[in-house]
């Protein structure tokens, strides 16, 4: 398990009761402090935003190298046709 350095900030949040009540009762259920739930909550949302940013902005940039690898692909050459016989031939046995 991978210990980390804690670094305690406070930060305060205005919600109505009834939201109040609901966020203990999950954290309840749960198993965790309210602090724990709001934490662990709000990071996995937030990982799961930075995820899907990065994966439509690579998606886009990954779009265009491999339509371009596939538009501009050489023929494989006499040391590349050799390492695919070879391999078609490790792979039969």
């Amino acid at each position: 398990m991978i210990k980390r350095e804690l670094t305690t900030i406070e930060f305060t949040v205005q919600i109505n009761q009834a939201d109040h009540l609901l966020l203990k009762q999950a954290a309840f259920f749960e198993g965790l402090s309210l602090d724990d739930f709001i934490v662990n909550s709000a990071l996995s949302v937030a990982k799961q935003t930075i995820r899907k940013h990065n994966t439509l902005h690579l998606t886009i940039n990954d779009q265009n190298v491999f339509a371009k690898a596939l538009i501009s692909s050489p023929y494989p050459n006499t040391t590349m046709q050799k390492a695919l016989q070879l391999s078609s031939e490790l792979l039969e046995e």
